[in-house]
């Protein structure tokens, strides 16, 4: 069991990043000096940050601290329980194997595709005129 009050942990999603530090306390959220409710204000977003808390079963002593940059609210929340999800193994070890079968430890490899030349995006062409 890692020393609690030296937990920090890292996720993406995306062009998101997402620090995250915890600490014993009340089971406060804060993600970039805001409210959690705040800052998440869709509750599918919440929901989807919350997951590894829920799963097993920690948060409520847990002060956790977010810092997150890059991309949009969807992707935030990604990152974010990327990052709640590595925190907690580093905090418990035992916990590994019910997050990885979940399927929250592993990052999501899925970026924007690159613009092609010759092509309006990524894989839209031109406008076809047949005359």
């Amino acid at each position: 069991m890692a020393e609690l009050s030296k937990v920090q942990a890292t996720g993406k999603r995306k062009s998101a990043i997402a620090r995250v530090y915890m600490r014993p306390g009340s089971g406060r959220i804060m993600v970039n000096r805001r409210n959690f409710e705040d800052y998440f204000p869709l509750e599918t977003t919440r929901n989807l940050v919350s997951q590894p808390l829920k799963l097993v079963n920690v948060g409520s002593e847990l002060d956790i601290l977010v810092n997150v940059r890059g991309g949009g609210l969807e992707g935030q929340a990604g990152a974010v329980k990327h990052a709640l999800s590595r925190a907690l193994v580093s905090l418990n070890p035992e916990l590994r194997p019910i997050l990885k079968k979940a399927g929250f430890l592993t990052r999501d490899p899925r970026i924007k595709e690159r613009k092609k030349y010759g092509l309006r995006g990524a894989r839209r062409g031109c406008q076809y005129s047949k005359r």
